[in-house]
């Protein structure tokens, strides 16, 4: 019998993006059950708190999930990455890649990652074209300075956004 396959998608999600869509769309594809790792990351700074993040990311998932058939569940963590995936049960790290420099990056976090648990996969999928340029940094950028957001996020993460920025 094969072992099932879950999948662990980390990110701060601060905040969610068609980026970040594009990546859950496609490794639901790959795993039997998908977790979402929110990061608390305080270094980040966050705009949006841990709840609201989870809340953006789990209306999103309950999308994707109904769907693809896939069961996507999402928990934030504060912990080591490979502490996380142990206790989530996870055997696939599911990472997005935009660029030659996100894979420096990450090219060393597998070595690491690897030394830690090295039963623990990483697979890494290259954004779709359209999704490349998109980052949470920029998209929150744009929405600070009133400029349309509407082709990088979510219509309900786009809304908050707005609120958030018109501060209301």
């Amino acid at each position: 019998m094969s072992q099932k396959r879950i999948g662990l998608y980390p990110g701060t999600f601060d905040p969610l993006t068609m980026g970040h869509v594009d990546i859950v769309e496609r490794a639901v594809k790959l795993v039997d059950e998908l977790v979402i790792g929110v990061a608390i990351n305080r270094d980040k700074g966050p705009l949006f708190s841990l709840e609201e993040r989870v809340a953006m990311v789990e209306e999103e998932m309950a999308r994707i999930s109904g769907a693809s058939g896939v069961p996507i569940s999402v928990k934030p963590f504060e912990s080591l990455l490979m502490h996380f995936a142990e206790a989530s049960g996870a055997n696939i790290i599911i990472r997005g890649l935009r660029a030659v420099s996100d894979f420096e990056y990450e090219f060393q976090m597998v070595g690491m990652n690897q030394a830690l648990n090295d039963d623990i996969e990483t697979v890494f999928l290259m954004a779709d074209a359209r999704y490349q340029s998109i980052a949470s940094r920029l998209v929150k950028e744009i929405a600070r300075l009133d400029g349309n957001v509407d082709a990088f996020a979510p219509a309900h993460v786009v809304k908050r956004l707005k609120a958030k920025f018109s501060g209301k």
